[in-house]
């Protein structure tokens, strides 16, 4: 299966992803869009190409009998639904790491960023706040501008099913990195049917 960590900027997604895939490397393979797309546009319509990429990925370690965690980036789960290869993937799961607005802002302080970006992040943050539970909402926030070849309807129908995907939020505003792995761990071993100790 497909296991996308997701959230927006400054939610731990990297630090995340170096702690956990290590317990995995034998039954899962794990990237960043870079890693499968090549040096970053950072265009809409080239997270779209990039995201087909991934998934492509996942299908060649699907048929190899491994899953695929996709974490690092920003990726909206209809964006992995609209992909073209997507119709070939078993299953796709999703956890949302996310903060309060507070906590978002001071991460993304610390770390350097641009203080004019910062509302756009937090206003992203919102967005997929809202997006991992109530799929439709604000589509034109990822589709405008993106890659012709995306299939938004295939998620357009899978929302009129009630079903899209499968979403897990973990709060991370009060935790420490080391914490944040430990329930992303027990997330990936519930989705690929491993016991949780």
């Amino acid at each position: 299966m497909l296991l996308l960590v997701t959230g927006a900027s400054g939610m731990g997604k990297t630090t995340v992803r170096k702690m956990v895939e290590a317990q995995f490397a034998d039954r899962l393979e794990s990237a960043e869009l870079v890693e499968v797309a090549g040096p970053p546009e950072w265009s809409l319509r080239w997270r779209h190409q990039a995201v087909e990429k991934a998934v492509q990925r996942a299908v060649q370690a699907q048929r190899h009998g491994k899953h695929f965690l996709l974490c690092g980036d920003p990726v909206p789960p209809a964006e992995l639904y609209a992909a073209p290869s997507a119709d070939q993937l078993e299953r796709i799961a999703v956890c949302l790491l996310d903060a309060t607005e507070d906590s978002q802002r001071i991460r993304l302080i610390e770390r350097g960023d641009d203080p004019a970006l910062i509302p756009h992040h937090i206003a992203f943050a919102a967005w997929m706040r809202e997006h991992i539970t109530n799929p439709g909402h604000r589509l034109d926030v990822v589709r405008q501008g993106g890659w012709e070849k995306m299939q938004w309807e295939r998620s357009l129908a899978a929302m009129d099913q009630q079903q899209l995907w499968m979403s897990h939020r973990i709060d991370t505003s009060e935790l420490d990195p080391s914490e944040v792995a430990k329930l992303v761990t027990t997330w990936i071993r519930q989705q690929i049917g491993e016991q949780v100790a």
